[in-house]
This record gives structure tokens, C-alpha cells and sequence, in this order.
């Protein structure tokens, strides 16, 4: 397939590059820095999420894109992935898996207590942006798959992990960012969560 990656300079979008590559997909990347993804069988485009006309040039062709856009270690609530999805919208993105984060929106009720909290506080800004740009995704007409993953790690691809639209989780629970690019790239082929919100943990 040729992929469009989104956040692919992020600790899980370069997850995404590597499996997508291994997968042997033809893969472009929209990057704010080109320096910064070195990867030479990739296509970089230089451009920014929240702008309309990038996000509608860098698409055209493309049989999916996958984005990991984030805030990185950052607090600050800046927008980015409301306008991201405003734009893949009308740009009439047809097959469309985001990562997005457990605790956002209705998935808030499978959180503990603990880490109500700490979604409630610390990252209240950034979810509510996540909130807004799910609920734009889940409109659409496209296939898109919305990724709830519990709290992100460094760590190994396993392939181990549970999905579902409501899991049970207790304390802290985390998924290995590999393991989160593991499942987008399974399910670009396997196909079974069309139009479907899960959730992902190991």
C-alpha cells in the first residue's frame, strides 16, 4: 500500500516507519523537520498537520494514512490534532488510523481512579483537543480506525496485547509504543475494526 505517516518523527510514529517499511509498503511522511527522519527509503513532505493545503496534497494517491501526532512530552494544549483531523476530513481521507489516548472521551468510564486524575488534570487541555478531533473522525464517511492506547512505553514488539472497544484495566496500565505500530500495521490489512474505537494494552 502507499502510506501517509503522521507524527513519524515521534518515539511511536518511527515505530510506524520501521514496520510499515519491514511490511514492504511504499511509505511518504509529512514532517515539520526533514532532518530529523533519515530514513532514505522514505518520502519526506515538509509541512505542518494543521495546514489544509498540505494536508490535502500530501494524501492525494495514498491508499491510507497513519498518523501519531502528538505533543511529544508537552503539556501545552496547542490544537494540533483538532485541526489535523478537520483537515484529513476534507481532504477525504478514505482509510484513516489515529492514535489517540485511553481515557479520551467515553473511554474515560475503563480508566481507575488514578488515572482519572491524572487525565483530569495535567493533561484536561490535551485531551479535550483529542476529544474534539475523534468526534470530527467518528463523523465522517471514511474507514477510519481510532487507536485508545493505555499508557506509552519504549519497549519491544511483542505482539502481544489485548484490543477491544472496553477492556478491563487496574493500577497503571501501559502498552509498548512497537506494539501499538504492531496493530495499525496488522490492521491496515486484516481490517477488523472499520469505523471502530479500541482500546489497546498489554
Amino acid at each position: 500500500m502507499k502510506l501517509l505517516i503522521l507524527g513519524a518523527t515521534g518515539p511511536t510514529g518511527r515505530h510506524l516507519v520501521s514496520q510499515a517499511l519491514d511490511a514492504k509498503h511504499e511509505v511518504a511522511a509529512l514532517v515539520r523537520d526533514p532532518a530529523k527522519l533519515t530514513e532514505p527509503r522514505v518520502e519526506i513532505i515538509q509541512g505542518d498537520a494543521r495546514d489544509a493545503a498540505t494536508i490535502a496534497n500530501a494524501v492525494r494517491g495514498r491508499d491510507a494514512v497513519l498518523s501519531a501526532l502528538g505533543v511529544g512530552k508537552s503539556f501545552k494544549q496547542i490544537g494540533i490534532m483538532t485541526h489535523a483531523a478537520e483537515n484529513l476530513v476534507a481532504a477525504r481521507v478514505n482509510r484513516l488510523l489515529l492514535v489517540s489516548a485511553f481515557g479520551v472521551g467515553e473511554s474515560m468510564a475503563d480508566a481507575t481512579f488514578l488515572q482519572k486524575i491524572f487525565f483530569n488534570t495535567l493533561l484536561r487541555g490535551i485531551y479535550a483537543d483529542k476529544k474534539v478531533a475523534d468526534g470530527i473522525i467518528r463523523k465522517s464517511s471514511g474507514e477510519w480506525t481510532i487507536i485508545l492506547p493505555t499508557g506509552l512505553r519504549n519497549g519491544p514488539r511483542t505482539g502481544k496485547y489485548r484490543v477491544g472497544e472496553h477492556l478491563d484495566v487496574t493500577m497503571f496500565p501501559m502498552i509498548n509504543r512497537a506494539d501499538v505500530a504492531d496493530f495499525m500495521i496488522r490492521e491496515l490489512t486484516e481490517r477488523k475494526w472499520i469505523r471502530k474505537t479500541v482500546e489497546i494494552s498489554n
